[in-house]
């Protein structure tokens, strides 16, 4: 299959900013005109906070305007919007993006039967820098079948993984920490395993520092995710990386109908998929259950986020300067997305999740596709994708992936 070429900022200036203007090198070419500087009061406090926040840190969110958010942009076209702001994410994720096209080179590893579906284990080239193992789902019959990436959480439990999704068969080391997981978020459900029963092929695999590729501690995140950053790289960049790279391999298998590709996650996962949607063209439609706010919502004393350790797996240098969360997930425009979210969810402000919502119809709408995005905070849920949220992601991937 043939892979889209990645643009540029600097194949995208002409886009950015009419040729006969001038900027300063401190005004992003792309920007809406900014707020004059306020003056620093005399003896300002420089400190901290309690929480690790700067204690500045309100007048540093005032500075966030998100000039490349659409609608704040100089940039009237959707597409040529769409292009410039895909470029700038993924400038902030720091990876060589020319190496996208090195072979998967898929190998199976274990094949066992069940009763609807085929279990499959998969070693493929995830990266240029090695090779990943997967676990797949394929529904019996003759496909190709429509598929699902599943992106697991974080939940600060790394000796599982893609098993988080997809019930393990060859490992009973790991098949006692599913099912917790399972019964603790999913009401005893396997999401890949609902999925094949339902007629989707299914792919999951382990970020770095879960399961197979790990298991990492929670307290040793800032060291990897620093490592990261003096190595020129950052975790959160190659973690997006590579499930463009897992989603264009599950594209590419001869199962599967490469025209009906979806990502699903939860928590971390959600975070996940939606930023895939707004990276991959192999991606077609996403659900992302309990991760989605508005920045400036999220960055509030005693949120999860500011805490750190768990955050640098979903920090990009830099990209808030440009563009919101919901801004980010708003380059996936027009395809079908779906957000659910918990109004018990005690990691994401109420007003944080309305405003991202709101935000994200706006672009929908203005692109006559409001009926392709579908929001829905459910009452009485909290951070979990239960059975009766599953039942209705799925019907709901059922009308899009048909």
């Amino acid at each position: 299959m043939k892979r889209r070429a990645f643009v540029s900022l600097a194949q995208l200036s002409p886009l950015l900013l009419p040729a006969a203007s001038a900027v300063t090198w401190a005004v992003p070419a792309h920007a809406a005109a900014s707020p004059p500087a306020q003056p620093v009061a005399a003896g300002g406090d420089l400190g901290l906070t309690e929480r690790v926040l700067p204690a500045f840190y309100q007048r540093m969110k005032d500075e966030l305007t998100f000039p490349l958010a659409w609608g704040n942009s100089r940039i009237r076209d959707f597409r040529a919007w769409r292009a410039a702001a895909r470029a700038q994410v993924e400038a902030s994720l720091l990876q060589p993006r020319a190496r996208d096209d090195v072979p998967f080179r898929p190998e199976t590893i274990d094949d066992r039967t069940a009763d609807r579906y085929l279990r499959r284990t998969v070693e493929f080239t995830l990266s240029h820098y090695g090779r990943a193992r997967g676990l797949l789902l394929l529904p019996h019959g003759t496909g190709p079948f429509p598929a699902v990436l599943l992106l697991h959480d974080h939940g600060s439990r790394f000796d599982i993984g893609k098993e988080k999704m997809i019930r393990p068969w060859a490992d009973d080391g790991r098949l006692p920490s599913a099912e917790s997981w399972s019964a603790r978020y999913f009401s005893g459900r396997f999401v890949g395993d609902e999925l094949a029963a339902r007629g989707y092929a299914v792919l999951a695999v382990d970020a770095l520092g879960w399961s197979d590729r790990g298991p990492l501690t929670y307290e040793d995140q800032q060291a990897l995710a620093a490592n990261f950053y003096n190595l020129g790289s950052s975790l959160a960049g190659l973690t997006a990386y590579e499930d463009v790279r897992a989603a264009a391999f599950l594209a590419s298998l001869p199962e599967v109908d490469s025209g009906r590709v979806a990502a699903l996650g939860f928590s971390m996962g959600a975070y996940r998929a939606w930023q895939l949607a707004a990276l991959s063209r192999d991606v077609r439609a996403a659900v992302a259950v309990c991760w989605m706010t508005t920045l400036k919502e999220m960055m509030v004393p005693g949120n999860n986020t500011l805490r750190g350790q768990s955050a640098y797996h979903m920090l990009h240098p830099g990209i808030y300067r440009h563009l919101d969360i919901p801004d980010i997930a708003s380059i996936a425009a027009p395809r079908p997305m779906l957000f659910h979210a918990g109004a018990e969810d005690g990691l994401f402000p109420p007003e944080g999740v309305a405003g991202a919502f709101a935000r994200m119809r706006a672009v929908w709408d203005s692109q006559g596709a409001g009926e392709r995005l579908t929001t829905r905070v459910w009452p009485d849920h909290g951070h979990v994708f239960t059975a009766d949220m599953q039942d209705e992601a799925f019907a709901w991937l059922d009308t899009w992936l048909a």
